[in-house]
Formats: C-alpha cells, structure tokens, sequence
C-alpha cells in the first residue's frame, strides 16, 4: 500500500472519529480527549529534543498543557468565575517561574538555558496553541458538562479541519505531479511552489464548497462570501507556516516523523502541525470580525 493511500485510509477513520465523538460525546468526554491529543503531541515535541539531546522538563509541561485544556474548557462550559478572562496569563506566568526554580538543583545539566527555552517553546508551540480547538469548539453556545458541542463550535471546528487537512492533500498530489521550483529546500526537500500554490487553490475551493453547503450559517455564526474567500486563501497559508515549522523543528533533530502513532501520517504532531496555526487564525478572525 502507497503512503498516500496509508494516508487517505487513516484520514478517513480519524474524519469519521471526529463527527462521531464530536455529534455524540459529552463536553467532559470532549475536555479529556483534548488533553489526551495534546499530551502525546507534546512528548512527541519533547521526544524531539531528546534527538538533539537537550534536557526538558516534560512531567511539568504535560500538567500545564493538561491544566491550559480544562482551564479553558471550564471557563466557557461551566461558566466559571474565578477562571474568567486571564487564567491562561496565570498559567503561564505560574510555569515559567516554576521552570526557572526547577532548574536550581541541576547540578550535571550542561544545558541549562536550553532546557528551560525549550521547556517552555514546547507549551507555547503544542498546548498554548493547540488550545484554540477549545475556545473554538466552546466559545459560542452555552453547554454542561454532559452536554456534546454546540453546532457553531461543531461546523467551525469541522471547516477548519477541512480546509487545512485538504491543503495538505492537494500540495501532496499537486506538488508530486507537476512540481518543479523548491519551496524551501533547507527546510523541506520535498515542497515545492507549485504544491503550495496548488494546496492554496484547493483549501480555498473546499471553503467555498463548506460556504455554500451551510449557505454560510456556522450555527451563530454568519459567515459572507467575502470571508469564504478570505479565510480560504488565509488557512491554507498559515497552515503551510505551521507544516513547515514542524519541518523545521523535525529537521533540526535528525527525525522524518515526530512519532509513529499514525499509519501514512506519522504521530499526533505531524497530523497536527498546520492545524496548529490554523486553529487561532481561525478563533481570531471570527471573534473580532464574525462575532463582533
């Protein structure tokens, strides 16, 4: 079986997984799910630096990425006070003095600068950004904890997944086929102008598609033919950013996947590396310019 083929067979399963849990879950479940996809992409990023051998943190870095989900997810679900508004700030302020004191009893780490950047790069990279999943899934329409996702944040979380996703998809084909001028060579070999170009034209048609199947009707959301475009041109773009940061990063420690986790796909972080950038482009352009 081709990769591509591995590929597609696994993006089926994982697309057909996410309506199911997402139409049928409870929000508890939901919160729980997050944190565990967050978890590993997390020791896949920290497993990474062990390629390069720099020294992390990484027991404290699963508590906050795991404290930054529920946080959030208590914040918009439960409607709870006391989390409203800066726990996010606090989080991290907490963390990165809980790092710089972690730090102190070291006595044979040769790294020490590194081990603390790095630690924190990771929850900025992985948890920090990944948690804009939450917000979208959450923000819009009250819900308990028993209750699954609201249709707003169901239908914004599904056209983010599917415009990105499909970029990959059409840069691969596209990119395999006809492409001839490197993209970024020093970062990955394999991309090249006209995958990126043509990974662009297809996240933008599925956008459109999405538009027009929902007759732009994201639950509250109201969605015009104008931001269709705009954010069908603008997610494949942040997501090529993200897929080639990960590249990056991969590159940087010697290793083709973050992890194995995957068949044709490689780990959690490899599925997530463009989403991850997607996800508060996405968040922030409906915020200040859907829902305002």
């Amino acid at each position: 079986m081709t990769g591509l083929a591995k590929r597609i067979i696994s993006g089926l399963c994982l697309g057909a997984a996410f309506l199911l849990v997402a139409n049928y879950a409870p929000s508890l479940t939901i919160c729980a799910l997050l944190c565990a996809i967050v978890t590993i992409a997390l020791l896949e990023f920290y497993k990474l630096l062990d390629a390069m051998t720099i020294p992390s943190f990484r027991i404290m870095g699963v508590a906050v990425s795991i404290l930054l989900i529920a946080g959030t997810w208590l914040t918009l679900t439960l409607k709870t006070r006391i989390l409203a508004g800066e726990h996010e700030l606090i989080i991290l302020f907490i963390i990165t003095i809980a790092v710089l004191i972690r730090q102190f009893p070291q006595k044979n780490n040769d790294q020490p600068l590194a081990t603390m950047a790095c630690t924190l790069f990771g929850i900025l990279y992985v948890p920090f950004l990944f948690n804009y999943f939450t917000k979208l899934a959450f923000t819009w329409e009250g819900s308990s904890w028993i209750d699954p996702i609201g249709s707003t944040g169901l239908l914004l979380v599904f056209y983010l997944i599917a415009v990105v996703k499909f970029t990959d998809i059409g840069a691969f084909v596209i990119g395999s086929r006809l492409g001839r001028h490197k993209l970024i060579p020093r970062i990955s070999p394999s991309k090249t102008w006209e995958g990126f170009i043509g990974g662009v034209a297809v996240g933008l048609l599925v956008s459109l598609c999405v538009y027009f199947m929902l007759g732009g009707h994201f639950g509250v959301i109201t969605m015009r033919i104008y931001d269709a475009i705009s954010l069908g041109i603008l997610l494949p773009v942040v997501g090529t950013v993200g897929d080639l940061t990960e590249s990056m990063l991969k590159r940087a420690a010697g290793s083709k996947d973050a992890g194995r986790l995957i068949p044709g796909m490689g780990g959690a972080l490899d599925v997530l590396d463009s989403l991850l950038f997607g996800a508060p482009t996405l968040y922030i352009y409906t915020k200040f310019l859907l829902a305002c």
